[in-house]
């Protein structure tokens, strides 16, 4: 059920994951920073799991159902984002170097939950 296309946002998502992480591991020591840090691991790395798991997907309505989470995922994990950078937790060139990274994951999960569904109707 995997093509191409997930396994690039697998791989990407497990690169951003490993972004958040070192962001997380930032905002506690550096900026004693500890409840937005916790929000946005939990979120960041979720998108990744969720679409692993719909590596093995039992349906292809599970595996739209697995990746529309990750999809949620990967926006929450964006409005983290924005408010580590709005409330000054992290500055406009950390927040410039990861933002585009998730707004590149929500635009494949995006397309690939459309043209999976596309696909149910066929």
């Amino acid at each position: 059920m995997i093509n191409q296309r997930e396994n690039i946002v697998a791989d990407k998502s497990y690169a951003f994951a490993l972004r958040i992480i070192k962001l997380y591991k930032y905002l506690v020591s550096e900026q004693k920073e500890h409840v937005l840090s916790k929000q946005v691991l939990r979120s960041g790395t979720s998108v990744g799991a969720l679409i692993r798991e719909a590596e093995h997907a039992q349906s292809k309505k599970d595996f739209i159902n697995k990746m529309s989470i990750a999809l949620k995922e990967a926006n929450e994990t964006e409005y983290w984002l924005m408010l580590l950078k709005d409330s000054e937790y992290i500055n406009i060139d950390n927040f410039n170097s990861i933002h585009p990274d998730s707004v590149e994951l929500i635009k494949l999960l995006a397309s690939i939950v459309k043209s999976t569904k596309g696909s149910l109707s066929r």
